[in-house]
């Protein structure tokens, strides 16, 4: 019996990629430390942030694993993912998502009625981008703006009203996570194209998506770096942007010698970037009190 429950557990852990929250706490957390110079922010506040966060980000990969089951089992890439195979049923997906969707909405209650009066509007867009791939190319923006979210929402829960600096860092992590999900599509250019789904590298070529991601990547980084005199930041968060910075372009040499390269530099080098970005950010903070 325990080893069925923790089979459950596992592939539940599976279906939603759990480790893929580091691309999306970091960033929240950051902006959850900026908002706090603007109202201090409670314990319990910020644990139903937390909670907020895993629900919404486990409603997008149910969904998306949902949506995209007839593709993921015709492309050999994804075949053997939990949905497919079987390890996990569709009717089990579909309470996972439920449960998920229920549980945001809990949590934004318990944050402010904004919050709560704003959760339907964001569920829609973060659910929403899964079916984007069938009709816009744009998609890899569409997830960025849904990423985007998490650090404008933990900035309305914490001060409790917009603030447009928020929008700088919202467009910074849009134009970050594009640029990487950009290299990302890029390993089903050919199946994207042989079954009429719409990528950057599916509509534009291998070449001249990289070239889109780079841009992207650009515009990420111009708007850290921007973030530093909106905010009051010192010297240890630029010389933090500045390792980010380099991470970014060390990631696009590493797709641009070598495709295979892409799930490493997907992985491994943006979730160093979003730890590291938080990091220095937080200290910096900190030491200026």
């Amino acid at each position: 019996m325990a080893d069925s429950r923790l089979s459950k557990l596992t592939n539940f852990f599976e279906l939603v990629k759990f480790s893929h929250t580091i691309f999306l706490f970091p960033f929240a957390l950051a902006s959850v430390v900026l908002a706090h110079y603007v109202r201090p922010i409670t314990w319990g506040g910020l644990f139903w942030i937390v909670v907020a966060l895993v629900a919404a980000r486990t409603s997008a990969m149910v969904i998306n694993r949902l949506a995209d089951l007839r593709f993921d089992a015709q492309n050999p890439r994804t075949a053997n993912r939990g949905l497919v195979t079987g390890q996990v049923s569709q009717p089990t997906a579909w309470f996972y998502l439920a449960i998920s969707c229920a549980v945001f909405i809990l949590a934004s209650w318990q944050l402010s009625d904004l919050c709560l009066l704003l959760s339907p509007v964001a569920l829609v867009w973060i659910m929403g981008y899964s079916y984007s791939k069938r009709f816009t190319s744009l998609c890899h923006i569409w997830l960025g703006a849904a990423t985007a979210l998490a650090p404008v929402g933990a900035w309305i829960a914490v001060s409790g009203a917009w603030d447009w600096r928020a929008v700088i860092l919202a467009i910074s992590v849009t134009t970050w996570v594009a640029g990487f999900d950009v290299i990302y599509a890029c390993q089903d250019l050919e199946f994207d194209q042989n079954h009429r789904l719409h990528s950057l590298p599916a509509r534009l070529g291998l070449k001249k998506a990289l070239w889109v991601s780079r841009g992207l990547h650009l515009i990420s980084t111009i708007g850290f770096f921007a973030l530093a005199p909106l905010f009051g930041l010192g010297s240890l968060y630029l010389a933090g942007v500045s390792l980010v910075s380099l991470v970014l372009v060390l990631e696009q040499i590493v797709v641009a010698k070598k495709r295979a390269n892409i799930p490493m530099a997907f992985f491994t080098m943006n979730g160093v970037i979003s730890v590291m970005f938080f990091i220095f950010l937080a200290v910096d903070c900190w030491i200026r009190g």
